[in-house]
């Protein structure tokens, strides 16, 4: 099951089947003001939270009891969004993304900002979690100096340890190679690791605002299915032009099979 479509998610979301859904990774517009190509980004403060809220309780039904859902956010709405939600799921993390802004410029009358806000929740306390799969390997420096005979042959030392809620990888700036045409495009390394630790292999993610297609190249590299939604035209074209690009790209089992060809 793998699905692309140029609709408004609020409407397709009723469509799909309750508890069908293994994850929802979902980058909804801030809030802030930004062009999408309408004015979903440019409503009154109370109708954007309303709208927030209206969603959620529309997509929540349909996740698995081992279900998870991640939200970006911004500082400004982060509190009011995670309070809602904290009412209807199981908050496990509020993940800070660093986006390593440079320090040019920025405001004079108060802290330049430069992090996203990412909500963690679950349907249940049975959430699926695959730790290892996104664990950071420690330097040989550092295994050298757990090198006492009570951490010989730690699972965590072996595998690495598990990733902060600090996230520090580079926003995508017009230079980047895979940047697209869109204002508010997120690094496929992230979304990867939610993926990775939140749905099980060849499980079913949901992305309702699908925006540049960065679930979806991320599910194809992880081997997972997806849902994508777009409302915008123009992006959902470069949401289909990036999965054709991602589907001829080589995989594991192919480069497994040429070096087997190869011996």
């Amino acid at each position: 099951m793998n699905i692309i479509k140029n609709v408004d998610a609020l409407k397709e979301i009723q469509k799909l089947d309750d508890e069908s859904i293994d994850l929802i990774v979902v980058d909804p517009p801030y809030g802030l003001g930004k062009d999408y190509g309408n004015d979903s980004d440019k409503m009154p403060e109370k109708d954007f939270l309303e709208w927030n809220e209206k969603w959620l309780l529309s997509i929540i039904p349909k996740l698995k009891k081992s279900g998870s859902l991640y939200i970006f956010t911004t500082w400004r709405y982060s509190p009011e969004i995670f309070v809602f939600l904290k009412k209807h799921m199981i908050m496990l993390n509020e993940i800070i993304w660093d986006r390593r802004v440079p320090s040019m410029g920025g405001s004079t009358r108060r802290f330049s900002s430069v992090h996203d806000t990412i909500g963690f929740f679950a349907k249940t306390s049975k959430h699926y979690f695959d730790l290892d799969s996104i664990r950071i390997p420690y330097d040989a420096e550092t295994k050298k100096a757990r090198s006492r005979s009570i951490f010989v042959g730690k699972k965590w030392l072996e595998l690495g340890y598990n990733p902060k809620d600090l996230w520090s990888v580079s926003r995508l700036h017009r230079i980047h190679a895979q940047r697209e045409n869109h204002p508010t495009q997120k690094p496929v390394e992230i979304i990867e690791r939610m993926i990775k630790a939140s749905c099980p292999p060849n499980g079913i993610v949901l992305d309702p605002f699908a925006g540049s297609g960065t679930t979806v190249e991320a599910c194809i590299n992880t081997n997972r299915q997806y849902i994508a939604y777009e409302i915008n035209k123009d992006y959902y074209q470069i949401i289909k032009d990036r999965e054709k690009r991602c589907m001829k790209k080589p995989t594991n089992l192919d480069l497994f099979k040429s070096l087997k060809l190869n011996i």
